[in-house]
């Protein structure tokens, strides 16, 4: 249901421009802050890495491997690549438990 968006976005956070630590903060402050609020399905960009060095999804795997572990993990129930016209392989949809 998530990747074929059943789910209505409720917010959305854009990490352009941000560097890995700052982009860490700024999810955790909004998955606190989307929970706190009720929302249960978010997307977060993150871009498709045109400019990190060698042009490689930096800040993409980084997201991914975050909402593995236990301090972001325990906010994120799913996440999955978005649609298309929601940034596609630049963002992500994920689906958010209570805290």
């Amino acid at each position: 249901d998530l990747r074929e968006g059943r789910f209505a976005i409720q917010a959305h956070l854009d990490l352009h421009g941000m560097t890995l630590d700052g982009a860490r903060s700024a999810v955790e402050v909004f998955f606190r802050e989307s929970i706190r609020a009720g929302f249960r399905c978010v997307r977060v960009v993150h871009g498709r890495g045109r400019h990190s060095p060698d042009r490689q999804p930096v800040m993409k795997e980084s997201l991914q491997k975050w909402m593995r572990q236990r301090r972001l993990g325990r906010y994120v129930i799913a996440f999955t690549t978005a649609r298309q016209f929601d940034g596609g392989g630049g963002a992500i949809y994920v689906l958010l438990g209570e805290k």
